[in-house]
């Protein structure tokens, strides 16, 4: 990744003159918190957003990830759950997520003073199929500021960037919130995410590195990469058992293996 373009990153953060940072500690934000941090110093404040959709794991990695930058950190509290037409879980329901998150953290930048809310959005993300959430970015204008997109870059060179500045974010695994474990129309409720998020972390205590566990009804899809799937043959009686243990009726390994955006295939396929 050239000096050049990152360059021209931070000038453009600069111009801003101060800003929240939206931060999960994902590669994406973490990238961008750092970025910003060189640029605005103290004038650059990365906010976390908590909420059930957000493991607690995660929640940690973020607090973590932001000492490390060093920049100053906060977490709000917020729940998507609130939101009628997000609970409905339709096919726009990440639009619906996205605007009361970034009208959440526009209504906190302006009483704190921030002039911007900075997005990690990159350039990969925003040519797909069902993106709805990118809609409710473009929509808040010029409030809201994803550099990545505004300079193209993609995901493959955020890492790039993360391990020229030494993060430890370079390597991590991509995460998606917990709603992108039901397929559409399925109701989004505490309960279902909450076992979810320990079915989840249970695999992580067993050594699986990138996966998902998609929720229909009350069978448990899991999705490992192609690398783990003979690990995950070899555990499939303790995995079985465990998840059966917070409630699921059925457990199965999806031959596919993981892929992002998995519940969006029925919606593409027919739209093709």
């Amino acid at each position: 990744m050239g000096t050049e373009k990152i360059e021209l990153i931070k000038e453009a953060i600069k111009a801003r003159e101060s800003a929240v940072i939206a931060f999960s500690g994902g590669v994406d934000s973490t990238t961008l918190a750092a970025l910003a941090f060189e640029a605005l110093g103290e004038k650059a404040l990365a906010v976390t957003i908590d909420s059930p959709l957000f493991p607690r794991k995660q929640l940690e990695t973020a607090v973590q990830t932001a000492c490390e930058i060093g920049i100053e950190h906060r977490v709000l509290p917020f729940s998507q759950l609130s939101l009628p037409y997000f609970s409905a879980n339709t096919l726009n329901r990440c639009y619906f997520c996205k605007k009361a998150l970034l009208e959440t953290l526009l209504d906190f930048a302006e009483k704190a003073g921030y002039h911007i809310v900075l997005e990690g959005t990159n350039s990969s993300e925003v040519h797909g199929e069902n993106r709805p959430g990118y809609r409710a970015v473009q929509e808040a204008g010029e409030r809201v500021f994803s550099p990545f997109v505004e300079f193209d870059i993609t995901k493959e060179q955020i890492r790039e960037i993360a391990s020229e500045l030494f993060l430890s974010a370079a390597g991590r695994p991509s995460a998606a919130c917990l709603a992108t474990r039901f397929p559409y129309g399925q109701p989004i409720t505490v309960e279902a995410l909450q076992k979810i998020e320990k079915a989840e972390d249970f695999l992580f205590s067993l050594g699986f590195t990138q996966f998902r566990i998609r929720v229909h009804e009350n069978l448990a899809r899991i999705e490992v990469i192609q690398e783990e799937f003979e690990d995950a043959l070899r555990k499939r009686e303790k995995i079985t058992r465990h998840l059966k243990s917070l409630g699921f009726d059925y457990v199965t390994l999806d031959l596919e293996g993981f892929r992002s955006g998995s519940m969006d295939e029925p919606y593409i396929r027919e739209k093709r």
